[in-house]
């Protein structure tokens, strides 16, 4: 059970309207000596016209029933109608409107009290604390559960940010819409640098337009440790210079930090002292603190773990393409963006005694796990290819490893056979992109053979055989390159043919220009590969 505060008995703004000059005096008089403020208005007309004005609202009216140009019951009721004005509670008071039905009316139209002159100046100041102190009980409850309202949608906002510099703006511009003040928050990266978020504007600039300004912090560490927050160095930098006097004067300002572990560098929330005012304003700060580091910390893990993957996976692509006279091959890889998981893109390349082998393909899905099943299965294509099987025999055998290894997993791969002693390709496709033959000429078309993706046990056809003149161009891609939300792919391979057409016949050429024409939009991994295919060796 929630107690009476010492600010439920503090002094109030009230708003005291009677005709008679001499009752307004007295009234007044007595609740002034009692340390109210009061405003005074002679009629109706004129306390509807201060309630509407410019400035704060009064705690409490007190309004004589009869007054000249309306009822007091009539100005009670206009002032629970307002939605500005519906909370300010009424105490309507009357030395001839007494009997119980006056009374019951009167309170039936909104007020909160309805008193009978004359009344003694300790039962008027006991009314008047009791109405105040359940008022305030009242607003205290609203405002609490509009922050909890706040603090409930700005966490799930934090949970959300995809980096560090938009966890710090959403963190401060929470702190600000909670605590309805200016704040500054300090946070270190994943990455090691430091920023500050605050919600006011820097030096004369214009006040910030879309949330908090966001800055690096330069120097020393502004969130280096638990005994600076406590003595409140963190804004001792430069960073607070300029922020208002709430903040910039140690002895007036709030800091709470939260760490998620004791190595971690802590999340550092500052605010005026005079915003935390409560018990549950305390609370608040501490639980929006705290989802910030969790957020942060979530960051941070899957900061390491991306790069952890990332480096993994680029263990299992090739460190090099073989050099043939064969054929000309050039490459690009590009993972997915940071806020990506990794995904399973890789390709191949190897010569063979039948010639030389190349292939792009995709494990389904974005995890480390599609990492680790790309490592087996390029790992495995090597080593089939090195064995000298063709390469519809190639699919036959690593669909049979993923069956037995790695059930439920599935690869799109398209793997070719370049002959050693003739122009002869052979293409095996297990449901991956068809690829794209470029002829001397600048004539481009696709390879649509096909048979089912690799993992779902279904047997594979045969390779398809095509002749292709010395200076084709071979293109291999995965879809990161080509498909786009709310784009048709068909549609998309078709700007691709057009834009090798356009192109010349040089592989790295090839792929700068596909990659800068396409512009990848970084939500899964892009592999290309180009390969000039030149005349066959005699001899």
């Amino acid at each position: 059970m929630n107690r009476p505060t010492d600010t439920d008995r503090s002094p109030a703004h009230i708003l005291v309207v009677d005709d008679t000059p001499t009752n307004r005096y007295v009234l007044a008089t007595i609740l002034r000596r009692a340390g109210h403020q009061v405003t005074e208005a002679e009629d109706g007309t004129r306390a509807l016209e201060l309630l509407a004005g410019p400035g704060p609202l009064p705690e409490l009216a007190i309004i004589d029933v009869r007054l000249p140009d309306m009822s007091g019951v009539e100005v009670c009721e206009h002032i629970k109608n307002t939605p500005a004005t519906a909370a300010v509670p009424v105490i309507n008071i009357s030395a001839s409107a007494i009997t119980v039905d006056d009374r019951a009316h009167g309170l039936h139209r909104g007020a909160d009290v309805y008193l009978v002159e004359p009344v003694a100046p300790a039962e008027l100041l006991a009314t008047v604390t009791a109405t105040l102190r359940y008022a305030r009980a009242r607003r205290r409850a609203e405002l609490l559960a509009d922050r909890l309202h706040l603090l409930h949608r700005f966490t799930l906002a934090l949970y959300s940010a995809p980096d560090a510099q938009t966890l710090v703006k959403v963190a401060a511009e929470a702190a600000g819409a909670i605590f309805r003040s200016d704040v500054a928050v300090f946070l270190t990266t994943p990455q090691g640098g430091q920023l500050v978020a605050h919600s006011w504007r820097d030096g004369t600039g214009p006040a910030p337009s879309g949330g908090p300004q966001v800055h690096p912090v330069h120097g020393r560490a502004a969130t280096s440790g638990p005994d600076d927050a406590r003595d409140g160095r963190p804004a001792a930098g430069p960073d607070l210079r300029c922020a208002p006097p709430g903040l910039r004067d140690p002895a007036r300002r709030r800091v709470v930090i939260g760490r998620a572990k004791a190595d971690r560098q802590p999340v550092v929330v500052v605010t005026p002292g005079d915003a935390i005012t409560t018990p549950e304003d305390e609370q608040l700060l501490t639980q929006l603190t705290q989802a910030g580091t969790l957020a942060l910390e979530a960051l941070r893990s899957y900061s390491e773990e991306h790069a952890l993957a990332l480096t993994l996976q680029r263990s299992f692509l090739p460190e090099r393409l073989p050099r043939t006279a064969r054929a000309d091959l050039a490459v690009r890889y590009l993972p997915a963006s940071e806020r990506t998981e990794i995904g399973g893109d890789f390709y191949e390349a190897l010569m063979t005694p039948a010639g030389l082998v190349v292939a792009v393909g995709d494990v389904a899905g974005h995890s480390l796990d599609a990492a680790m099943v790309m490592g087996q299965v390029r790992h495995a294509l090597r080593a089939y290819a090195a064995e000298g099987h063709p390469p519809q025999t190639i699919l036959a055998q690593l669909d049979h490893l993923l069956m037995s290894v790695e059930p439920g997993a599935t690869v799109t791969l398209c793997v070719i056979l370049v002959e050693a002693d003739s122009s002869t390709l052979h293409i095996a496709n297990a449901g991956h992109l068809p690829p794209l033959i470029r002829t001397p000429d600048g004539a481009a078309r696709y390879s649509r053979e096909h048979g089912p993706l690799l993992g779902l046990g279904l047997s594979h056809p045969p390779a398809h055989r095509i002749t292709v003149e010395p200076g084709s161009l071979l293109i291999l891609v995965t879809d990161g390159l080509v498909e786009r939300r709310h784009e048709d792919l068909e549609h998309s391979l078709r700007t691709l043919a057009a834009l090798v057409e356009e192109t010349g016949a040089d592989p790295e050429e090839v792929c700068g220009a596909l990659l800068d024409r396409l512009l990848p939009d970084g939500s899964d991994d892009v592999a290309l590969m180009a390969v000039r295919v030149n005349a066959p060796q005699q001899g």
